[in-house]
């Protein structure tokens, strides 16, 4: 059923489910670094500070995706709702979305430079950067 020139809501239900799907997996991430660092956050063999952002970062991430699944589910479950808080809560959500892919992919730098692989991590997250400005680039599109 299309919401408008804009909303498909086929579309809008895919992404809730998306959305969905990648909470799941960030809170597998989440419970990984918890269950195999903190032993080692505990003795002192990883930088706290770091760990600490590693873990600020998941946590954002799940909730990047828990707000823009709310937005989603809003369209898909409103039927009260005008077409143009529909688009509103459609761009809230993938803005959401978007800003939770960007913030998983640097976890593995931070999860590196935690436990110590400087030059490795100086990479992943030099292609961090470079996945961020392209993201942004593609994101004006929108």
């Amino acid at each position: 059923m299309k919401l408008g020139p804009v909303l498909d809501r086929e579309l809008v239900a895919s992404n809730l489910n998306r959305a969905t799907s990648l909470i799941g997996s960030t809170k597998a991430v989440f419970t990984f670094l918890l269950f195999f660092f903190i032993p080692r956050f505990q003795r002192g063999s990883i930088d706290a500070i770091l760990y600490q952002i590693t873990l600020s970062v998941v946590v954002s991430t799940i909730f990047s995706f828990v707000f823009s699944g709310l937005c989603y589910y809003g369209i898909v479950g409103a039927s009260k709702m005008s077409i143009a808080r529909k688009r509103s809560n459609m761009k809230k959500g993938d803005t959401l979305f978007v800003l939770g892919l960007m913030l998983p992919a640097s976890e593995p730098a931070l999860i590196l430079f935690t436990i110590g692989q400087t030059l490795v991590g100086g990479l992943v997250a030099t292609l961090w950067v470079l996945f961020s400005i392209f993201v942004v680039r593609q994101s004006r599109d929108f």
